[in-house]
């Protein structure tokens, strides 16, 4: 078998075997060359030890009690600058759900790959003289071929050794591709053992929910979350929303509305900011919920939804950068706009409140919003109305403020008092800079006060009047281009 191997992968599965080590390239890596992708970080295992691998790359560090050496090696590629490499290993009890109680160094790679977590995972691959083989224990092979996630060996037994497997088994169904299904027995462990991802630390949690969110299966991600009940030891705000019904603006229920919304997102490739506002944005509903039916209400879900992701993803562990932002994205979720009926001091008010660098995420979460309710359209005229709006009020006004001088240094330069002459100039000085803009500069400006000082005020009136008629053309020129930019008019 032929497959293409980095020279930097050769280089340290070569230095191993060139001691008298076995060396093999294993897990995710190899899967991922088999499915023809490129693998975004190379694992080696090898039957040295963390001190005889040191030996062998001066050039190496290690730190962490499971004997994984990381050896630094001269790359243009980013992926290959550090690649891990970690001795055959045992692992013994795993008292916290999630760590060994005890590692030890195993004899022989079928050793090895018989503890990992997946048959996928568990592959092995053998380079000499230019020939790859692949040793496969556990048919890993045969479930890339049918995209089946399964353990090796008991599902109990592994989910018991470590919990965060059951979610990176969720998160590899949703980012393998949409034909990627979770191996029934497999599945059905999962529901059994579902209580034990308590034991998981929140960080661990998030790590795995946000590969899942940024996936471009994340909707089915999370359903399948829901499903094998592991979503309500992470997000149990989102599972309130299950069955609970909406009103005449809605088809589906909140669950099911948010889980569309997160669906729509991904499929458009918003970032995970955006995908984790959709999904939570509604979360406040049931708890604001008042009556039933197609006339039910939810007033204040918003305020109380934005209170409701904050605590989520304190819990979580999210950075607070994140979680202040996806607060503020579900805070203004909800923001009201007809063209001809919210004027741009309203507009403006929201950008103050949301910022203008945020505005556009606001919008692709409106968008959602939309889709996730059923609507044919996610961006109507008046969305695109809006943007329209939130690009004209957060542009600079067309004014003097724009020149690299002002009325102080005319006043300065022409030794003269406040009055009407002052501001003809600087109209004049505008004129000329919405030509040329390359001339806003001190210097420039300053000759051209010097010769406009030498004008009478009827000449520098006609001047004055003149550059205002250019300024409002540039206005209505620049405010076209702006309509025609959203499609409006």
């Amino acid at each position: 078998m032929h497959l293409e191997i980095p020279k930097e992968i050769k280089f340290v599965l070569d230095g191993l075997k060139n001691k008298g080590f076995q060396a093999y390239a294993v897990g995710g890596c190899v899967r991922d060359i088999l499915r023809g992708k490129k693998p975004s970080d190379w694992d080696v295992t090898t039957n040295a030890n963390p001190e005889q691998i040191g030996t062998v790359f001066l050039e190496s560090f290690s730190n962490n009690k499971f004997g994984t050496v990381t050896v630094v090696v001269e790359s243009e590629d980013p992926s290959l600058r550090e690649i891990e490499i970690t001795p055959f290993r045992t692992e013994q009890k795993y008292s916290d759900k999630r760590h060994p109680d005890e590692v030890k160094w195993a004899k022989t790679i079928e050793e090895d790959l018989s503890r990992r977590d997946f048959t996928i995972n568990a592959l092995a691959l053998d380079e000499t003289a230019g020939e790859a083989s692949i040793i496969d224990l556990f048919n890993g092979q045969k479930d890339l071929r049918d995209q089946i996630i399964r353990t090796v060996g008991s599902a109990e037994e592994r989910f018991g050794e470590d919990a965060l497997r059951m979610l990176r088994a969720v998160r590899f169904s949703a980012a393998l591709g949409e034909d990627w299904k979770i191996e029934p027995q497999t599945q059905k462990a999962i529901e059994s053992s579902a209580h034990w991802l308590k034991a998981i630390s929140q960080e661990r949690i998030k790590d795995e929910l946000c590969k899942i969110i940024s996936s471009g299966q994340a909707a089915r991600g999370i359903e399948t979350l829901r499903k094998t009940g592991l979503l309500q030891y992470i997000l149990p705000e989102l599972m309130e929303g299950y069955k609970v019904g909406q009103n005449k603006h809605h088809v589906y229920d909140v669950y099911e509305h948010c889980v569309r919304c997160l669906d729509f997102t991904a499929k458009k490739n918003f970032n995970c900011h955006v995908r984790m506002a959709a999904l939570l944005h509604d979360i406040g509903k049931p708890r604001s919920k008042r009556g039933e039916g197609l006339n039910s209400t939810f007033y204040g879900h918003d305020i109380i939804g934005a209170k409701m992701c904050g605590q989520a993803l304190q819990r979580l562990k999210f950075p607070k950068k994140d979680n202040d932002k996806v607060t503020l994205l579900v805070r203004y979720h909800l923001f009201y706009y007809n063209v001809d009926e919210v004027g741009e001091s309203s507009i403006r008010r929201l950008v103050r409140n949301v910022g203008t660098k945020n505005m556009e995420e606001l919008l692709q979460v409106r968008m959602a919003d939309r889709i996730g309710s059923g609507c044919p359209k996610a961006e109507p005229y008046k969305l695109r109305h809006l943007k329209y709006i939130v690009d004209k009020v957060a542009q600079d006004p067309i004014s003097a403020k724009m020149l690299k001088a002002n009325g102080q240094d005319v006043m300065k330069m022409l030794e003269i008092k406040p009055g009407p002459k002052i501001g003809d100039i600087l109209d004049i000085l505008l004129g000329i800079v919405l030509l040329d803009p390359k001339k806003n500069t001190k210097k420039f400006l300053e000759g051209e006060i010097k010769k406009l000082g030498k004008m009478s005020e009827e000449e520098l009136s006609s001047l004055s009047q003149k550059a205002k008629q250019e300024r409002d053309k540039t206005e209505v020129k620049r405010d076209e281009m702006t309509k025609k930019k959203y499609w409006v008019t």
